[in-house]
């Protein structure tokens, strides 16, 4: 073992691969520090494989119906973040369902206990070959990513959109759209995705958030004033149309943590609010939300 390796205590800032690599590449760690960050390696992708053993596959219908918008952005942020890793490395024509570390190291080997079980599981499980694929890059990438990390750019990580998407509700079928079961969503095409606005809120209470009670056509908005800019405001709020007859529930998400009715827009409609207000993306929701539950709970 390492001298001054605590196992699952690493210094601040920094990751188990990039500390062991520091005592390789110094000459202090030896044959054991090798042995060590394959070991880590093979550990960070077999927790990757435990992830998408606990996915649903075949499925709840209930389940994915239940968080269709927050799979909607998840798709589509992996959509994105495929899109970069694509241009980065020369692999447009495989964008967007493609194992990235084909392209980051054509040589690398996933640890043959790991790859063995990895492709048992998805032979058995995961029928549809893009999430097959894409499900081997996921595991793949955790273990390169131990081994190398700090070889490759400075972008996103490829896969952990798509992951998160995986345990709302399963997976997704390709036709003329992307059907996440209870959404679908267009494929667009390569520069609209590399283009596309960040979703970079990715904590669980805030996709939870977003689908919660998100039946309808959905419209967010910012309550803003001085001091309280779109990116800073006061306060969020959405405005749910529901059926045929467009019934309006207009609600604000509120200290507790959770959206509540108001009367805000009705009232500022009829002129008996001097708070302003401005339409905002789902994004900006989101992120809002999630600052707030940081700053009531200090955690994401």
């Amino acid at each position: 073992m390492c001298e001054g390796w605590t196992p699952g205590k690493f210094p601040e800032g920094r990751t188990a691969s990039q500390r062991l690599r520091e005592w390789i590449d110094a000459g202090e760690g030896g044959l054991d520090a090798v042995d060590l960050l394959t070991e880590v390696s093979a550990e960070l992708s077999r927790a990757v494989l435990e992830r998408l053993r606990a996915v649903d596959w075949h499925g709840d219908w209930d389940v994915a119906n239940s968080h269709t918008r927050s799979r909607a952005l998840l798709m589509r942020e992996y959509m994105r973040r495929a899109a970069l890793w694509a241009r980065a490395y020369g692999a447009e024509a495989e964008w967007p369902f493609f194992d990235v570390t084909e392209f980051l190291d054509p040589t690398f080997q996933l640890d043959p206990e790991v790859a063995s079980e990895l492709e048992e599981y998805l032979a058995h499980n995961v029928g549809t070959p893009s999430t097959a694929r894409t499900c081997r890059g996921a595991v793949r990438w955790a273990a390169l990513r131990a081994v190398r990390g700090d070889d490759f750019p400075a972008l996103p990580d490829p896969y952990e959109p798509l992951l998160l998407m995986y345990g709302r509700g399963g997976g997704y079928s390709i036709e003329e759209f992307i059907d996440l079961y209870g959404v679908m969503i267009p494929y667009g095409n390569f520069d609209s995705s590399l283009n596309a606005e960040p979703f970079l809120s990715l904590a669980p209470s805030t996709l939870d958030a977003l689908d919660a009670w998100a039946e309808g056509r959905i419209t967010y908005y910012a309550k803003i004033s001085e001091g309280y800019p779109r990116s800073s405001p006061r306060g969020i709020l959405r405005r749910r149309l529901v059926g045929r007859e467009a019934e309006t529930h207009d609600e604000a998400f509120t200290r507790n943590l959770r959206w509540e009715p108001t009367e805000y827009l009705r009232l500022y409609e009829l002129g008996h609010n001097d708070v302003d207000h401005v339409q905002i993306s789902e994004r900006e929701a989101a992120a809002f939300i999630e600052a707030v539950t940081k700053k009531l709970t200090g955690v994401r």
